[in-house]
């Protein structure tokens, strides 16, 4: 028998109805935890009274947003970690730091079960659940959406209504929107048609590319040890900087992303991302890693950039596998040093200068000019060593050749 639940609460419609459907089915007292990861303005204001108002008998708000960015974000960033090309893994970032603020409380709280308000057809049931396992095994784990006969945003509405529990939640609301610092993401409605383009009114952290500046902006970054800490110059905290940039790169039309992703289920699923900031921070970081990265290391980036971004997006973060790539991405952050100016102008992101006192880059050698640093005569053995394989199989094909 359960004594009391702790659920992972956002304030909306979905975890506004599990929190009286968890103390009508099983009886017990409700706790409600948020987690602060820098969602849209607003959103959490008065959410511990409405916790309150739908049964929770407690309500914990943690703030996450520094955690989030500098345990989380900024070594994606390091690894250049994008999801099938295009996706920088916002929403898939966040849940393994709100799963984890949820157990700690329920440990502090002495409950027997958590609670999530994911839908069976998610990548987030794996996500928060994952992390259960791995910090709390001994917890049962309770989804409603699994088990409830409720399937539509009515029902949901009439269940509320039924409960005299107020909502902010209507049968109107076209699209599902999740947001933290790092980015937001919209799904549902039109956009439920892959051949339907995005409406205009989807969009809500940037300006359309056609109505932005017709004048660029140059905006430099400068990075110590992987992360981003100065903004043209001036030292800024995590949360300041990414603010700052999301404010900047939105008014330009940056990061913008339209993609039909392939979800961990095995569904495709079409949602439209908006990551102004750090749109820019991964290019920035990009143009870094050019010139402080030999050949093999960039090559070894791009190979765990497409693990570590799987490994986000299936929510395997509290893994042995997570914590060695990640011993690796802060062995190569200590190369990541400098500045890079890029270049903001109608909804793209361009790096266009690149400085750091790890540079590999020498210019006496890499100038057409006359120097007097290389033979390039040299380069004729090293191009005979080379090929030699070349050479070899061709010989056994041609008996003839010298």
């Amino acid at each position: 028998m359960l004594r009391k639940i702790v659920v992972a609460y956002s304030g909306g419609l979905d975890t506004s109805a599990i929190i009286p459907w968890l103390r009508e089915q099983y009886d017990c007292e409700v706790v409600a935890v948020v987690g602060d990861v820098g969602q849209e303005a607003g959103e959490l204001e008065g959410i511990e009274e409405k916790a309150r108002q739908s049964g929770a008998t407690a309500c914990y708000v943690k703030d996450l947003r520094k955690p989030f960015l500098e345990q989380f974000v900024f070594p994606a960033l390091v690894a250049g970690a994008v999801y099938e090309r295009r996706y920088l893994l916002g929403t898939a970032l966040a849940r393994p730091i709100l799963a984890q603020a949820q157990v700690e409380v329920a440990e502090e709280v002495g409950a027997d079960a958590v609670a999530h308000g994911c839908t069976g057809k998610g990548n987030d049931q794996v996500r928060f659940e994952g992390v259960y396992a791995a910090l709390a095994p001994h917890l049962d784990v309770i989804a409603p959406w699994r088990e409830w006969s409720m399937q539509s945003r009515e029902e949901l509405l009439a269940y509320l209504a039924s409960h005299s529990i107020p909502t902010t939640s209507s049968a109107e609301k076209i699209y599902s929107r999740d947001a933290n610092l790092w980015h937001i993401s919209h799904e549902g409605g039109a956009l439920e048609d892959p051949w339907n383009e995005p409406p205009e009114d989807v969009w809500i952290r940037t300006v359309s590319p056609d109505n932005a500046p017709a004048r660029h902006e140059d905006v430099t970054i400068g990075f110590e040890n992987g992360r981003p800490t100065t903004l043209n110059g001036q030292p800024l905290e995590p949360i300041e900087l990414v603010e700052t940039l999301n404010d900047l790169a939105g008014r330009h039309g940056v990061g913008r992303v339209d993609l039909v992703e392939s979800r961990l289920v095995g569904m495709k699923s079409r949602g439209c991302y908006e990551t102004p900031g750090g749109t820019v921070l991964m290019e920035a970081m990009d143009a870094l890693a050019e010139i402080v990265l030999d050949r093999p290391v960039m090559q070894y980036r791009e190979q765990i950039a497409q693990q570590y971004a799987r490994l986000l997006y299936d929510g395997q973060w509290f893994t042995a596998l997570r914590e060695i790539i990640s011993a690796s991405i802060e062995n190569m952050a200590g190369r990541m040093n400098g500045d890079v100016v890029v270049r903001l102008h109608r909804g793209r992101a361009m790096a266009t200068r690149r400085r750091s006192p790890q540079s590999l880059y020498a210019e006496q050698f890499a100038t057409f000019g006359a120097d007097e640093v290389y033979d390039q005569s040299h380069a004729e053995g090293f191009i005979r060593l080379h090929s030699l394989p070349s050479r070899i199989a061709a010989m056994l094909e041609q008996p003839s050749c010298p």
